[in-house]
């Protein structure tokens, strides 16, 4: 993002933004408050394009800051983002202290000026791309809440009767349980519905899993004679809590498949998802964080900014050793990670995986080794646009 002639750094906000605009020398061309509206951002971009070509850099490209993005491209104007870690750092390096919008916008042009790799690129009129980071921000708050309520019932059932929580609890994704609990509630109504009404419930839901899943109740179910206080409210509360989890996993089965089917039409998602480990949430995530990677000169730089290339810290003779990185994007990370325990499965991962741990690494460790290598292979795939080629481990 160079040979540019005008810098304009905008702190972007709910209903004003500030706009700061810097030449290469680093004179101000403009320093002042921005209404969030088309008409006047638009007469922003085409008094600065006197100058020369503008590049507009924004500390949020999405949400607050979707606005002044779409009309900088209308109106012909390049546009990058300043990462808010990469934002803070640069800030010390700026004197004084204070926290002002005009301070941020400044302190973003003079970046996009004077440290242009600092800058990440916002994808240019990629619409498949911003339904995606839509419906994929919605599948993330929906993933929480299916997490804490999971949890909420799992801790109702270790307080009332642990032995139906070891049957039960890791199997809350699963239809036929969600069923049993919403039907017919804790230890007591479970009892109550007796074997048969069980298994033919939750047969109908989980064809070769159910039986086994009544029997495993079953058996829980036997090893406890007394009940514990505050069982009666839990029979009425786990129903509900049941019914809800069962909706919010509907919701993301029905986000997926328009994920999936958005993701059909981008020409890199073939590509992806052709990777072992790799499904259509986690293709997703990597097309919002990287685009199509050409941001990136490496696969090394791929990874540091994902957080998984290690660190070497080294001071004299006293501290020695590379260690895991701390910083970097973390949903980028947390898609590697997860993509690499997902390809545990693939023996050429497995096998990796496996040496790792061999050499003494532990399961965590090992994964980021094991996503390290991938992202070697991610990298050149988008680059080339070619799918998955597997080839035999000795060969790497």
């Amino acid at each position: 993002m160079t040979d540019y002639d005008v810098y304009c750094g905008l702190d972007v906000g709910k209903s004003d933004h500030h706009a700061v605009a810097l030449d290469q020398t680093g004179k101000r061309l403009h320093d002042g408050p921005l209404p969030n509206d088309e008409r006047r951002l638009r007469a922003l971009f085409d008094n600065l394009a006197r100058y020369g070509r503008v590049l507009a850099v924004v500390d949020q490209p999405a949400t607050i800051g979707a606005l002044p993005v779409t009309v900088a491209r209308a109106c012909g104007v390049q546009v990058g983002y300043l990462p808010g870690l990469a934002m803070r750092r640069i800030a010390d390096l700026h004197p004084g202290t204070a926290k002002t919008d005009a301070r941020d916008a400044y302190i973003i042009a003079d970046a996009a000026r004077a440290l242009p790799h600092t800058l990440r690129r916002v994808d240019v009129g990629d619409d498949a791309l911003a339904e995606l980071e839509v419906l994929i921000g919605y599948d993330d708050d929906l993933a929480q809440e299916s997490t804490r309520l999971i949890n909420r019932i799992r801790g109702l059932l270790t307080h009332i009767h642990p032995a139906l929580e070891r049957a039960i609890g890791p199997k809350l994704d699963n239809k036929a349980a969600l069923e049993l609990l919403s039907r017919h509630g804790g230890p007591t109504g479970l009892r109550k519905a007796g074997r048969r009404r069980l298994t033919a419930t939750a047969v109908k839901h989980a064809p070769r899993a159910g039986a086994r899943l009544v029997e495993a109740i079953m058996a829980a179910l036997d090893e406890q004679t007394v009940t514990v206080p505050g069982t009666i409210a839990a029979e009425t509360v786990l129903p509900r809590l049941a019914d809800t989890l069962a909706d919010v996993l509907r919701q993301r089965d029905i986000l997926a498949a328009q994920v999936e089917e958005i993701l059909d039409a981008h020409p890199l998602a073939a590509v992806l998802t052709s990777m072992p480990g790799i499904g259509v949430r986690t293709a997703a995530r990597i097309l919002l964080e990287v685009g199509d990677g050409s941001f990136f000169a490496t696969p090394g730089h791929l990874a540091a900014y994902a957080g998984i290339a290690p660190v070497t810290r080294r001071s004299g003779s006293s501290i020695r050793g590379e260690h895991p990185a701390r910083g970097g994007n973390k949903q980028l990370k947390r898609a590697f990670f997860l993509s690499a325990f997902a390809a545990l499965k693939d023996p050429a991962s497995r096998a990796y995986y496996d040496r790792k741990r061999a050499e003494g690494k532990k399961h965590n460790a090992a994964l980021i080794c094991l996503a390290r290598r991938r992202c070697d292979v991610i990298f050149a795939m988008l680059r080339d646009g070619r799918p998955y080629q597997p080839r035999p481990l000795q060969a790497s």
